[in-house]
């Protein structure tokens, strides 16, 4: 497990582990093997409003219509972004009729091919972007918040994006508005994370374990058609994770992440929040 975490913070970004039992298990059983491995690689963190450090990725049957909508709730494409934690962790326990696979792609190669070819968009990629909270808004915060896409400290260089929030945060009337600069550095950023020579696509199988390093590879979800049958939905659950032995960050970070301090930063704490690890979605 140290092994994998290395690789995972310090290797190629990611790691895929098969073959934990799910099927035909009580999903406490399930959901409990999966925290004891989790916490080989980090300490979990709130991944919303409500507290959830156990997280359901399910279609609830919302949509991103609604601003304060998470993807993660409905069956639409997600497109390459990265969650607020060192590693994001995914179990699955059932898979879509269709569609639904599981992509990454490596946010420090997208840098290298924007500083080669469009240097004058990837040096706009390191000033900062206003991004939506989606209505998740800690104490004392504004509904948006700014930071850069790339941070260049202490000799890492660190990604942090969500397109749609990026975008979104344009709902409020007081974010910095997005410039024609802007929005070309961005959908710079989005093509090169879609080229297929550069990202990899996979279909996660119960039982499969997914942890990906936040900092340096993007992660996605193509949209689905899932079963009709509730017991059949697709289903996974996931971990936002906070690594002892994680790189160090750029006190901007505090913005999104609440701290800075290595093993203990990352998630999202609102008033109200109570940590706790539901085993239906809600």
């Amino acid at each position: 497990m140290d092994r994998l975490r290395d690789e995972v913070l310090n290797g190629r970004g990611f790691v895929l582990l098969r073959g934990l039992t799910v099927t035909d298990r009580p999903i406490a059983e399930a959901a409990t093997a999966y925290w004891g491995i989790g916490t080989y690689f980090g300490n979990a963190r709130s991944q919303n409003a409500k507290g959830h450090v156990l997280g359901h990725v399910r279609d609830l049957g919302l949509s991103t219509m609604d601003p304060n909508v998470r993807i993660y709730q409905t069956t639409e494409r997600q497109n390459f972004h990265t969650d607020s934690c060192d590693i994001v962790g995914l179990l699955c326990l059932q898979t879509a009729h269709a569609g639904g696979l599981s992509s990454l792609t490596s946010s420090m190669t997208i840098y290298n091919i924007m500083a080669t070819h469009h240097p004058d968009l990837v040096r706009r990629l390191f000033r900062p972007m206003p991004t939506d909270r989606r209505g998740e808004v800690p104490p004392g915060k504004q509904p948006w918040f700014e930071l850069p896409v790339y941070n260049d400290y202490q000799g890492h260089l660190s990604a942090i994006y969500a397109p749609h929030y990026v975008r979104s945060s344009q709902r409020f009337p007081q974010a910095p508005r997005l410039t024609a600069e802007d929005l070309a550095a961005l959908d710079c950023f989005d093509r090169l994370a879609e080229d297929t020579t550069l990202r990899l696509d996979m279909a996660l199988r119960p039982g499969d374990m997914q942890f990906v390093h936040n900092h340096t590879v993007l992660h996605d979800r193509t949209a689905f058609e899932d079963w009709p049958e509730p017991e059949r939905k697709r289903h996974l659950l996931r971990l936002w994770l906070a690594a002892p032995g994680a790189r160090p960050l750029p006190p901007a970070y505090a913005e999104r992440y609440g701290s800075v301090e290595i093993g203990d930063r990352g998630g999202i704490i609102c008033e109200g929040t109570r940590l706790h690890a539901p085993l239906v979605p809600v």
